[in-house]
């Protein structure tokens, strides 16, 4: 499991340094098989700086290059020779000087050095996004806003998510260290004892209560089978915007691993890394009826998955369903026609407790092995049911729009009983 050093500061006051943070962590339980430095952008952009083309020419002996002379404010202009179609006179680009290092995307990092091309001394490079880590993007250079100062280091204008990823080996026995907010909590009761002077304070997200801005469709779920799942909590939102999530969301899912998709989905994920609770948004206009029925189906019925394959039921399957069918392996995966895409205006957001050992029978019959299915088959929290749901329903309100039809509707036909676990004071303090 992967836990961001920025993310946990969201919601934890520390500032240990990355060695001493993880030697706490697997005090805790929780141990740190590594510490890995991550950078958005490989190298920072060191050495990289703002210039702006002050003249361009026709190379003598080539007829794709072209001879620049480029304003670095540090005297007289630089001579660069330039192979992009897009180079004009007063464009800010970036510049790359003799001795500088860059990190080209899916390639080597190298030295930049002054070379003669076509017998033509060229004195740096003018570089296109994917050839400094700024983007895929290599038709052009990079043309950077005009109220970027020649000369100015680059890195002082582009903001780089720079963080420290600790590798956890977590042990089945604590699933509820499977998300930021859990890795936050231990360390901030481990700090109030061994750390009091720090005065750590947690500061977890403030979810609202959901409620219902407009006329809509309003879902009746239906849990069929309650020995296979014991919570499901769901809301309708209509009228979202689906578009690229905000560079924050983005950094925090790259940080991890995780690559962005729309700001929907990415909510999900950062919640499910947040809380430790699997979510799942379905196109509501997809969804056959208003009701939403949890059961299982007969045996080798078929169902589509959202990778296209066509998969056999088995009767174990839990599945999420609508009036005329599967939508949904509970806890595991989606269906074809389950999931947002860019046209999706209305969803069903749902956040559900899944019986352990029937989410990890499921994803290991259908070879389906998910985020979302590792966190219900090691025991996720029934009581995270709801707020996960409430945090995930504010954020899209938020980054797209959208009102919900309901207030949160909850199943929750037999609630499971807290445990109760008695000790000694004496045990107590031989633990700490």
């Amino acid at each position: 499991m992967q836990i961001s050093y920025n993310w946990l500061k969201r919601y934890i006051n520390i500032d240990f340094k990355p060695e001493i943070l993880g030697e706490m962590l697997t005090d805790l339980g929780l141990e740190v098989e590594g510490i890995d430095a991550y950078e958005k952008i490989p190298g920072n952009l060191e050495g990289l700086i703002v210039g702006e083309v002050m003249s361009v020419a026709k190379h003598p002996n080539a007829d794709k290059l072209t001879l620049t002379e480029v304003d670095i404010n540090n005297g007289e202009p630089l001579k660069i020779i330039c192979g992009a179609p897009n180079v004009v006179v007063g464009q800010k680009v970036v510049v790359a000087q003799p001795g500088t290092t860059i990190f080209p995307k899916g390639d080597k990092p190298f030295k930049i050095k002054k070379a003669k091309i076509r017998g033509v001394e060229s004195f740096g490079m003018l570089c296109a996004e994917d050839e400094v880590g700024l983007g895929e993007g290599h038709e052009g250079i990079v043309e950077l806003p005009d109220e970027y100062l020649n000369g100015k280091a680059l890195n002082t204008y582009i903001n780089n998510n720079i963080d420290h990823i600790f590798e956890i080996g977590l042990t089945p026995n604590r699933a509820d260290a499977m998300s930021h907010i859990g890795v936050a909590q231990d360390i901030y009761a481990y700090c109030s004892y061994h750390y009091p002077e720090k005065k750590l304070k947690l500061n977890l997200p403030e979810t609202e209560e959901v409620k219902k801005e407009k006329d809509g469709r309003s879902f009746n779920i239906k849990i069929e089978n309650e020995e296979k799942c014991y919570r499901y909590a769901g809301v309708g939102i209509e009228g979202i915007s689906v578009s690229e999530s905000p560079e924050w969301l983005q950094d925090a899912l790259l940080s991890i691993g995780l690559r962005p998709i729309n700001n929907i989905v990415d909510i999900t994920n950062y919640v499910l890394w947040e809380y430790g609770q699997a979510l799942h948004a379905f196109d509501a206009d997809n969804i056959k009826g208003d009701d939403v029925i949890i059961k299982t189906l007969k045996q080798d019925s078929p169902f589509i998955t959202l990778d296209g394959d066509e998969r056999k039921l088995d009767t174990d399957d839990l599945i999420i369903c609508d009036s005329k069918g599967g939508m949904c392996i509970a806890g595991v995966y989606g269906g074809l026609n389950s999931g947002v895409t860019e046209s999706t205006k209305n969803i069903f957001l749902e956040s559900a407790y899944f019986e352990a050992s029937t989410v990890r029978r499921s994803s290991q019959r259908h070879n389906l092995r998910t985020d979302a299915a590792v966190r219900f088959e090691k025991g996720a929290d029934a009581d995270v049911t709801v707020s996960a749901l409430k945090r995930a329903a504010g954020l899209i309100k938020q980054l797209a729009g959208g009102k919900p039809t309901s207030e949160v509707i909850d199943r929750y036909p037999k609630a499971i009983p807290n445990k109760i676990i008695e000790f000694s004071l004496d045990y107590l303090n031989k633990m700490t």
